[in-house]
Parts: structure tokens; C-alpha cells; sequence
């Protein structure tokens, strides 16, 4: 039965009309988990030594003591960007096939996914070196092994009966946030309680199958939550709840862009994808921790911290501006029919993204911690979002013709149809040309000069603002009809 399974999904992929995109992505995602397998089998050889040799400490108490920040990193983590098993279960349905293996199948895809796996490329050295050099029994470390297993899968089946629960997954991050600080801090070190639990994986002949068992009731009650809902008729009934409405006077010195201002920060309020690219650009404003505090070696170069702060500031133009005119995909035909102008709609998602960034780039401030220099690569980069990436991200959305369902979280973070020539060409500019400007004024006269290259090419893109708007808009009318055709394409 799985074996037709299988057929299917293998034939979908090669006869989808995507196929020629979904190819180019798979390629591109199977050279960025080459580059984590790297960075997780390299990280367990340089945590090993760093705590063995530097802090001449025991490296798997050291470790275990911080698996409870790994166990809610990896469930927050694969909440933002493992996808759901999806199955296209209507013609099943009505075939000879039995709900409990159609469910058995979506369910055992994601046994075998990246995020399940990715976990063993430390774990696995790690636990070579513990026996090889620690002279760790190997018993000893196989059920610490088995009951780390136990809780990667826990975590993928937590994760799926999580999926569509906001308010827990909040609550879950927030706790952890507030614990991870408390520790930072000094003030409540959650690890006394939790270290000896995992080290308990290590000593003890039972208590690894404690984890095995969370994950098979886990897994027991995601299976039946799926078969109930397996029939054709799940999630047609749609319930009623009082709504408001607002003016949002505020925004009518705009003027007429004023109206798509308004319809797009109520798209933000009211639709579950929407939401969830805000919460994902807030995580950008953390983004900079690596490259601007010093806490990774590798980015201690010059050049990334102006990388950092584009990253920090365009967190919400990175997520939410390249699926612009995506996010009116359900009604962009009927408002394409109107007397609109393509420049009053063009101009309310560049006004949305520079009030983002610079909103941003206020929240941002806590990196004057670690100094002025550290803040000033984020406000650089604020200006070169505002004037010269708010415009990119524009130009290449003219390219980007993936209708969006504003009511599901599905590729939250992406889509392969998103993925093209045309847009990887034009995600050069974003990312590449203010790290070449900032290189050359760097190491040509001094940093402040390669600031100032930076900030000076954000100021000339809003100099030019109204050249490159008459471009852009020109492009948005070339494949308006294109774009139509592809927004009304059942995927």
C-alpha cells in the first residue's frame, strides 16, 4: 500500500506544472543542508574540545545540562518551518484505500525529515568522541542516544498536533525567552532541574524509555486527531464571530494611497499568514547576535556586520515584501478590473515597508549594549533597506506569482514557485552590493567610510525614488496578465 503511496507522490512532483521551479529549489535547499550537516558535524568536534580542553570540564554533563534550551529551540523552530504532512486525500477518499493507512503514510513522511535528522550529524561525533576519548561505556552512551531520539521524535509529533495553535506555541516561546534570560542573568538557573533528567538518560539502565514512550503518545494522538478529521467534508464549516471596524484615520495624510494602507494593515490583523510573517520578522531583530556580539568567531569580520544590520532592520521587508501583490492573490483580478493606479498600490507597500523598518530599527536599539558601532551597522542598514532594498523587493515581486491563502500557515516562510532566475538575480542587490560598498570603503580609507558608502546609496535610492517607481510600475503592467492567469491556477 505504501509503495502506491509513494508512486503517487513521485508522480506528482515530476508532472507538476512547477516542475522545472521545484527542481531548481530542491537543489538550492540540498546545498544549505549540506552547509548545516557541515556546521552540526563541525560544531560537535569544537564543542567537545572547547569544553574538554578550555573549560576542563566533563563535555556530556556540560551538554546536558543545556539539552532543555536544544529540546524547546528544536520544537519553536520546526513550529516556524517543518511543513505539515500534506496529502491530497479527495481522490483517496473514494478509492479502495483505508483511512488508517492514508494517515500511517502522511504521518511516517515525517519520520524522515531534515529536521529529525539533522539533530544525529552532532549527536552521532559527539558521542564518538565521549567513547574514544572520554572512555564513555558504550552502553551507556547508546540509550543517552536512544532517549535523544525519543525526544526528536516527541517534538515532531508535539509539533503536529501544535500546528494551527498560536496561542500555545507564544506561550511555550515566551517561557523559555523569560527562563533563558533569568539564567543569562543569574537570577534562576532552570538547568539544576532539568540537567539531572538528561544526564539520567546517560546513567541509567530505564529511564530512556520514558522519551520513546512521549513520542509514541504523541504519535498515537496526532494518528487519531487525523483520522477524525479524514473525511471530504473536514474544515468546510466555518464559524461566526463578531468583528469591528476601524477607521485608521491616522493614515489618511497619504491620501489616496491612504485606502491600500489601510486594507493591508487590516490584512495583517485579521489573516493567520499574515500574523505569522510579522512574527517572523520579529525574529530577524535577533538575527544580529551572531555577527554583532562577537558569540560566533566566523562572523567577527568586518564585512558581516553590515550584513547583520540589513537582516535586523528588513526582517518584515524580506518576509513580507516578497510576496507582494501575493498577498492580494484572492482578489487581485477583481481589483485589477478597477480604475486603481498601478502607482497608489505600489506606493502603500513601499510606505508599509519603510514604516516596518524603521519600527524595526527602534525595536533594534537594545544592540547599543554592545556598543555604538553595533547599532550604527543596524540604522546603515535601516537606511539602505528604506531606500534601495523597499525598491527591490518590489521590482522582484513583479516575478513572484504564488497565490497565498491568508488562512494557513502552509510555506510561511517560502515557496518554490518564489523561487526563479529573475528573483535570485535581483536578490543580488539586497544582500550582495551593500557588503561590496561597505568592503571598499573599509578597507580603501576606514569602517565609518564604508558606512558611509552604505547610507549614502539608501539616500540616492530615495533621490531617485520616482525614476525607479516608473520602471517598476512599468514591469507591473507587463505581466499583470500573467500574474491574473497565475492567481486563479488551482495548485
Amino acid at each position: 500500500m505504501f509503495k502506491h503511496f509513494i508512486s503517487l507522490q513521485w508522480k506528482s512532483f515530476w508532472r507538476s506544472a512547477s516542475l522545472s521551479s521545484g527542481i531548481w529549489m530542491k537543489v538550492f535547499m540540498g546545498f544549505w543542508a549540506l552547509y548545516f550537516i557541515m556546521m552540526m558535524m563541525g560544531g560537535s568536534f569544537i564543542v567537545y574540545k572547547y569544553i574538554n580542553k578550555e573549560l576542563c570540564l566533563d563535555p556530556l554533563e556540560v551538554v546536558n545540562r543545556f539539552l532543555i534550551y536544544w529540546w524547546a529551540f528544536d520544537l519553536i523552530f520546526r513550529y516556524a518551518l517543518q511543513k505539515m504532512p500534506v496529502i491530497n486525500i479527495k481522490p483517496l477518499l473514494i478509492l479502495p484505500f483505508s483511512k488508517n493507512k492514508i494517515v500511517s503514510f502522511a504521518l511516517g513522511k515525517t519520520i524522515f525529515s531534515f529536521f529529525n535528522i539533522i539533530h544525529g550529524f552532532f549527536f552521532v561525533p559527539f558521542s564518538i568522541l565521549l567513547i574514544v576519548e572520554g572512555d564513555a561505556p558504550l552502553l551507556n552512551v547508546v540509550l543517552w542516544n536512544i532517549g535523544l531520539i525519543g525526544l526528536v521524535y516527541a517534538n515532531n509529533f508535539l509539533n503536529i498536533l501544535l500546528n494551527n495553535k498560536d496561542n500555545l506555541i507564544y506561550i511555550v516561546a515566551g517561557i523559555i525567552a523569560l527562563l533563558g534570560g533569568l539564567h543569562y542573568f543569574g537570577y534562576f538557573d532552570i538547568t539544576q532541574y532539568t540537567a539531572p533528567f538528561f544526564q539520567g538518560l546517560y546513567e541509567s539502565k530505564f529511564l530512556f524509555v520514558l522519551p520513546i514512550i512521549t513520542a509514541i503518545v504523541f504519535y498515537g494522538i496526532a494518528f487519531k486527531s487525523f483520522v477524525k478529521d479524514l473525511y471530504l467534508d473536514a474544515g468546510l464549516a466555518t464559524k461566526s464571530k463578531s468583528v469591528k471596524t476601524e477607521n485608521l484615520e491616522w493614515l489618511d495624510r497619504f491620501g489616496k494611497t491612504a485606502i491600500f494602507l489601510k486594507n493591508d494593515i487590516k490584512l495583517i490583523k485579521r489573516n493567520k499568514r499574515a500574523r505569522t510573517t510579522v512574527i517572523v520578522s520579529a525574529m530577524f531583530l535577533f538575527y544580529g547576535l551572531l555577527f554583532l556580539t562577537g558569540a560566533v568567531e566566523a562572523y567577527e569580520g568586518p564585512v558581516w556586520k553590515i550584513f547583520a544590520g540589513i537582516f535586523v532592520s528588513g526582517g518584515f521587508l524580506m518576509s513580507f515584501g516578497q510576496f507582494v501583490p501575493s498577498w492580494d492573490s484572492s482578489y487581485y483580478p477583481l481589483m485589477m478590473s478597477q480604475n486603481i493606479k498601478y502607482r497608489e498600490y505600489l506606493s502603500s507597500k513601499w510606505w508599509l515597508m519603510v514604516m516596518a523598518t524603521f519600527i524595526s530599527t527602534i525595536l533594534a536599539s537594545g544592540y547599543l549594549y554592545f556598543g555604538w558601532e553595533a547599532y550604527l551597522a543596524v540604522v546603515v542598514g535601516a537606511i539602505y533597506n528604506m531606500g534601495v532594498n523597499s525598491h527591490v523587493v518590489l521590482w522582484a515581486g513583479a516575478y513572484v506569482k504564488t497565490p497565498i491563502d491568508l488562512t494557513s500557515n502552509k510555506k510561511a516562510f517560502g515557496d518554490k514557485q518564489a523561487f526563479n532566475i529573475k528573483t535570485l538575480m535581483l536578490s543580488l542587490p539586497k544582500l550582495a552590493l551593500p557588503m561590496i560598498l561597505y568592503a571598499i570603503g573599509h578597507y580603501a580609507y576606514s569602517p565609518y567610510a564604508g558606512y558611509l558608502l552604505v547610507a549614502v546609496s539608501g539616500i540616492a535610492g530615495f533621490a531617485f525614488r520616482n525614476m525607479v517607481f516608473d520602471k517598476i510600475e512599468r514591469i507591473y503592467r507587463t505581466e499583470k496578465y500573467k500574474t491574473i492567469w497565475a492567481y486563479k491556477q488551482k495548485k
